[in-house]
């Protein structure tokens, strides 16, 4: 607990706990509507009532108990780590490239992940534990080649060729999964839902892989927010603190690709979700790297899950695939972002 107060130490204690309190509270409530509202025939008036009978002698809806315990439940807890995961990843990208541009999905991470998952399926992988851990060696291999592309050192300067270098690569891995999908049928048909993200079908299961790595994650972030804070203020200040900024940048891809990778095993590529995420942070709680991270826990969740449940209800009965709808989010918030803070252009 120790190690933890140091590492994540804030400037405004209060009011950094109110609003993390606040929005924890706003994830509850956005939990509960999501048990409550689906594209199904059980409405919020029997899952409500089912949700009351689960604890009770009595016997209850089966049919809205098995929609909420097998269906909505599944999806709300998964949807809960990868928006965490996603936030978080978003935030310390950015922090580390000093970048407020950089996000999985535009950086070629995501589909790094999402690529490697397609061949591993082609090669007949039918493990969860085997996909996570190629999703990640795939995010990890997209976020190196667009680092080395875009030539690290000079990324803060130039934040347009950071975004030029991960669209390129993003749309060469797509165009060679779309090639793999044509080629064969069986691997078109088990990931084409999954190929534009959604949290549809997933079960309790599926997370079970990913917790090892996500620990790892964990604690290598909590160790990472001290450095990557001085490190804001530039390398001299960083490296007179006793900090080592080349370890620190290459943790941080580390952090991210067991992020993103395990979020895209789980979920599917999703974009966007890390830019909204530490954009939101960071206009509530300043640009320190340690307070935006607080935030990015509940508002990586809130954003996935309200996208969600959206996502169930705008064309029912059927569903809108998830990163569908996080894309339409996400686009003017990029524009947004550009706009503010006056960006190079072409």
């Amino acid at each position: 607990m120790r190690v933890l107060t140091h590492c994540l130490s804030f400037g405004k204690p209060r009011s950094l706990i109110g609003l993390w309190l606040g929005l924890s509270g706003l994830l509850a409530a956005i939990a509960l509507l999501s048990l409550l509202y689906g594209a199904g025939d059980v409405g919020p008036a029997r899952a409500w009532q089912a949700l009351q009978d689960l604890g009770a002698a009595a016997s209850y809806d089966s049919e809205a108990h098995f929609v909420i315990a097998e269906l909505r439940a599944p999806r709300l807890w998964i949807g809960l780590v990868v928006g965490a995961a996603l936030g978080i990843a978003g935030a310390l990208l950015q922090a580390v490239t000093r970048n407020p541009l950089a996000e999985p999905g535009l950086l070629g991470v995501s589909a790094g992940a999402a690529f490697a998952v397609t061949l591993a399926i082609l090669w007949g992988a039918d493990t969860a534990t085997l996909r996570v851990s190629v999703a990640q060696l795939g995010a990890l291999g997209g976020c190196l080649c667009v680092l080395a592309a875009a030539r690290l050192q000079g990324i803060g300067s130039d934040p347009i060729r950071l975004i030029l270098a991960g669209a390129i690569l993003s749309g060469l891995l797509h165009s060679l999964s779309s090639l793999i999908l044509l080629y064969d049928q069986h691997t078109a048909d088990e990931i084409r839902f999954w190929v534009v993200g959604s949290l549809a079908g997933r079960q309790l299961d599926d997370l079970v892989p990913l917790f090892p790595t996500l620990g790892v994650a964990t604690l290598l972030t909590i160790l990472l927010a001290r450095p990557l804070a001085a490190l804001a203020l530039g390398e001299h200040v960083a490296i007179g603190l006793g900090h080592h900024p080349r370890v620190v940048r290459l943790l941080v891809i580390v952090v991210v690709a067991l992020l993103v990778g395990g979020a895209t095993a789980a979920a599917g590529p999703i974009a966007f979700v890390g830019l909204v995420v530490p954009f939101a942070a960071r206009a509530l709680a300043g640009p320190d790297i340690r307070r935006t991270l607080w935030l990015c826990l509940p508002l990586g969740p809130i954003v996935v899950v309200s996208a969600d449940i959206v996502s169930r209800l705008v064309v029912p009965p059927s569903e809108l695939p998830l990163g569908v709808l996080t894309a339409l989010i996400g686009a003017p918030v990029l524009i947004g972002v550009v706009r503010g803070r006056r960006l190079p252009t072409l």
